[in-house]
């Protein structure tokens, strides 16, 4: 079968996407060829593009032309920029019934005994500051297990994955309102995640954020045991109690069984970092599919990164459970502008220089592929960073677009794994929910086979349909939620990761 140089996501669209890099006079469309060398991922006119005239892509406007486009040339940051457009919200419009599968999938999941079902068995050691970072590491440390040289402190507790320290760089010289309250809503929720048998979290003394008033608001009386340095006497006996207690851990926690319970147990994160110009072509897609089959099971799918819906957010108003629901997510986009405007930013400086490289050109572009991670589902919640997620189904989860800050505000909301598509090439890691890597093409997936679990360049060369690559990618879900390891596990990766949200002043 003769495959096509480009590729041409909808009828209406004005440019294709090269499958590879195309040489001069490579033929794009029925009398159009290349008039440049085009670069694998990149796009290329098939029409005359005047200036000011919108520049479509998936069917939808990624920017507007500020050159003259003829067919052939290639399309990017030289002729193609940013320009405001009407958008038509049509609040709840494509909302349509989800029927659940009449026989769920299942996986092997940890039942806890409030009925919560994880898919790791940690012990977690949080800070309420940075000052006792370190202290922390010193404690976690102890109990690390060695990806190259196989020694194992836990090796006689088979049944724990591992004692983890979650640091992180402020708790202090903070206002105490909205950054506080982020914080504290951050910690409670990795301190309540279900991926955690037992939780202490370790504070200098004098901080800002006083462990006590993080207790009280988050309700975690109970819940974790806590210390302060000042208190228990300095460094060495605050690391000799710290280890103390997750020896006294261990023996409860490895107790723990896995058992056969439904797939609506499932929360999944939804990620991506170091996108290319296939992103949204082979892996968004792709995972997008494999969201409306954990939605159809039952579960619940967690879609961020905020700025990188911008622009496309009108396409997840229409599929909004309620009016309500859609004028959450419009708010948040209005929040992003005054916010980026007050910082003197501005929301299209998103796309990174690896982004562009791979053949991204504006947000409008990075926002269209990005959002296909969520499939076709209707949103039924729209919250705040590091909410709890309650609701099942599709929910969207304002964060940053910084993959480490979206993915630790998804985790603290609940979710129980996350999926991370990549088309650079991210080594991403994730705890305590493991982390599933995508790759959007072959030759990145073959350079970095180590770290990614999922080839999703199948699609691009015609081996597999968008939808075959979702059901693969459910069923690694399934069985990395049953305990299998993911590639970013192998490395131990997932506590340097952890990077709550920092907003307001650094006092």
């Amino acid at each position: 079968m003769t495959i096509s140089p480009v590729i041409r996501l909808h009828p209406n669209d004005g440019v294709v996407i090269a499958r590879a890099s195309l040489p001069p006079g490579t033929v794009v469309a029925d009398g159009v060829a290349a008039v440049d060398r085009i670069p694998s991922g990149h796009k290329v006119a098939i029409k005359p593009i005047a200036v000011g005239e919108p520049v479509i892509r998936y069917g939808q406007i990624i920017g507007f032309a500020t050159v003259p486009i003829a067919p052939g040339q290639h399309v990017h940051v030289q002729n193609c920029g940013m320009g405001d457009f009407a958008k038509d919200y049509a609040y709840c419009a494509d909302v349509k019934p989800t029927p659940n599968f009449d026989l769920p999938a299942t996986f092997e999941g940890i039942r806890r005994p409030d009925g919560r079902v994880a898919t790791r068995n940690y012990i977690g050691i949080l800070t309420s500051v940075n000052c006792s970072a370190h202290v922390a590491s010193l404690v976690a440390d102890v109990f690390k297990k060695n990806p190259f040289t196989g020694d194992n402190p836990l090796a006689d507790f088979p049944n724990v994955d591992g004692v983890v320290a979650l640091t992180h760089k402020t708790g202090c010289g903070m206002t105490q309102n909205e950054p506080l309250a982020l914080l504290r809503r951050t910690l409670g929720g990795y301190a309540r995640h279900v991926n955690f048998s037992h939780v202490i979290v370790l504070g200098l003394g004098c901080e800002v954020n006083q462990i006590g008033g993080l207790m009280e608001e988050q309700k975690l009386a109970g819940r974790l045991r806590a210390m302060d340095i000042q208190e228990v006497g300095g460094t060495r006996k605050t690391v000799e109690a710290g280890i103390a207690f997750v020896r006294e851990a261990l023996a409860d926690a490895n107790k723990v069984k896995r058992e056969t319970v439904p797939a609506s147990e499932l929360t999944v994160a939804l990620q991506c970092g170091g996108s290319d110009g296939y992103s949204g072509v082979s892996a968004n897609p792709a995972l997008g599919a494999a969201s409306d089959l954990i939605v159809r099971h039952g579960g619940t799918v967690i879609l961020s990164e905020t700025p990188e819906t911008y622009g496309a957010e009108h396409l997840l108003t229409r599929r909004a459970v309620s009016r309500e629901v859609g004028e959450k997510l419009v708010d948040l986009m209005r929040w992003w502008d005054e916010y980026t405007e007050r910082e003197g930013a501005e929301m299209n400086a998103n796309p990174s220089p690896g982004n562009k490289a791979g053949g991204l050109t504006t947000i409008l572009e990075k926002s269209l592929g990005a959002m296909a991670k969520a499939g076709t589902t209707n949103l039924v919640e729209v919250l705040r960073y590091a909410e709890p997620v309650t609701k099942r189904g599709f929910v969207f989860m304002d964060t940053p677009g910084y993959d480490p800050v979206a993915a630790t505000g998804q985790v603290a909301g609940g979710a129980n794994l996350v999926c991370f598509t990549t088309g650079r090439g991210s080594v991403f890691g994730c705890k305590p929910a493991p982390s599933i890597k995508l790759a959007t093409n072959t030759p990145m997936y073959k350079r970095m086979e180590e770290d990614m679990d999922v080839n999703c360049g199948t699609i691009l060369e015609g081996e597999e349909s968008v939808e075959q690559c979702g059901q693969r990618i459910f069923d690694l879900i399934l069985k990395t939620a049953s305990g299998q390891p993911t590639k970013s596990e192998s490395f131990d990766f997932g506590g340097a990761e952890f990077a709550p949200w920092v907003i307001g002043a650094t006092m």
